[in-house]
């Protein structure tokens, strides 16, 4: 679920940069040589600007795969926990209903007061 978001935050930004871009050009009040002046000098920025988003999507992705591993240790522990406490409650039952079981088979074969 967590992957689907971060994808879909993704792709926004970057259809929204697009759209932002060639509005930008569209309405620009520059003249074409400052306008691809402009454009030269964001171009030369944009491998610093992907490196620091990689960076920042790395470190994102870092933290919640510490956090899903914590997560589900924490939930093996409880269904380990669970697990236990169904064993010791089926063996003190079981333990319960062994006695009424061997007065039963020690009683005669057809008694009216067990029913």
């Amino acid at each position: 679920m967590a992957e689907n978001k971060s994808g879909a935050f993704l792709g926004g930004l970057m259809l929204g940069t697009a759209i932002g871009a060639v509005t930008g050009l569209l309405v620009a009040p520059r003249s074409g040589r400052e306008t691809r002046q402009f454009l030269r000098k964001s171009a030369d920025a944009l491998p610093e600007l992907v490196e620091d988003l990689a960076s920042s999507v790395q470190l994102q992705a870092d933290r919640l795969s510490e956090s899903t591993l914590r997560n589900w240790e924490q939930t093996l522990n409880r269904l380990r926990d669970a697990i236990a406490a169904g064993q010791v409650a089926t063996q003190e039952e079981y333990a319960n209903l062994t006695p009424a079981e061997e007065q039963r088979t020690t009683s005669a074969p057809y008694d009216e007061s067990l029913r």
